[in-house]
């Protein structure tokens, strides 16, 4: 305990995250409440007004690229119908059910496996393998206490300002027992760049990022690189072309796919990756992204 105390005396960019993430800072105007937060995770100051890099750009579209259907696309109920309208519903992962409250959810009519989130966050799943096991009451805590917060002001991502809190339960898909690996592809003004690939992201997480052309690139963050190359998806250039479809006339998104048995499914649509708050290992690589982005 003395330690860690100690740990946060030293450090007041640790402080100044905290004071973000527990709403302590919510009076602040977005603009300085951008250029605390993110000296708080990197270190730096925050060029707002000649970005360079892919993290600082991030946080110039925050303050300057608001869009009301954003909203939509960052709400995971009301993007469905988004994505059934642009590219089709078959990508959808079948929806079991949607509440508005906790108290809504009907656990003992709810498959053996399943996949419960809200609707207006990030982070906010609770993975279902065996619905025996399932701690029910903590799994009703967390969801209670994720219902009440509102993802905005942590990082001033404004499409999440707005979204209604709610929940929905969606089917569990995999391969075999456990998650499958996350596809992010990241889009710059309407053309995927990069994909970053998410290795059990519950566990021993790592995180790759290969080209379009399936080369795995050296470029790391929280130095969380693997030591293997995985196989081509068979699906890849039908991912590729569906994730530019959906990021048409935006400066930057990330369209997120699950790759089940040679089939796609939709994750979601992020604005901004990491929220522009997780640095890369080398200042080549954030210039590198920075210089994909033409604000």
């Amino acid at each position: 305990m003395k330690m860690n105390i100690i740990k946060y005396i030293k450090s007041p960019r640790i402080i100044m995250r905290s004071l973000g993430n527990h709403g302590l800072l919510n009076w602040l105007p977005d603009k300085p409440y951008l250029k605390l937060i993110y000296w708080s995770a990197t270190g730096k100051k925050l060029d707002i007004n000649n970005p360079k890099t892919f993290n600082e750009k991030l946080q110039w579209l925050k303050l300057y690229d608001r869009k009301p259907e954003y909203s939509i696309y960052v709400d995971k109920y009301e993007v469905r119908s988004y994505i059934e309208r642009t590219i089709g519903k078959e990508y959808l992962i079948p929806l079991i059910g949607l509440y508005n409250k906790v108290d809504e959810i009907k656990w003992d009519k709810l498959p053996q496996r399943f996949v419960i989130k809200c609707t207006h966050g990030s982070g906010t799943n609770i993975i279902c393998t065996d619905k025996d096991k399932l701690d029910l009451e903590e799994a009703k805590k967390k969801l209670r206490k994720w219902m009440k917060k509102n993802w905005y002001w942590s990082g001033r991502e404004w499409p999440y300002k707005n979204v209604k809190p709610r929940i929905i339960c969606e089917e569990f898909i995999s391969e075999n027992d456990d998650p499958p690996m996350d596809y992010k592809v990241l889009c710059f003004n309407g053309k995927a760049k990069l994909i970053e690939v998410h290795i059990n992201r519950f566990g021993n997480h790592k995180q790759d990022f290969y080209t379009i052309d399936w080369n795995k690139t050296n470029i790391s963050q929280k130095k969380s690189i693997s030591s293997i190359v995985l196989d081509k998806p068979l699906v890849l250039d039908k991912m590729i072309e569906l994730s530019e479809m959906l990021a048409r006339d935006k400066y930057h998104v990330r369209i997120d796919w699950y790759v089940i048995f040679n089939k796609l499914y939709f994750g979601e649509i992020t604005f901004y990756d990491g929220s522009g708050l997780c640095p890369f290992d080398s200042e080549d690589d954030d210039l590198l992204l920075g210089n994909m982005l033409v604000l």
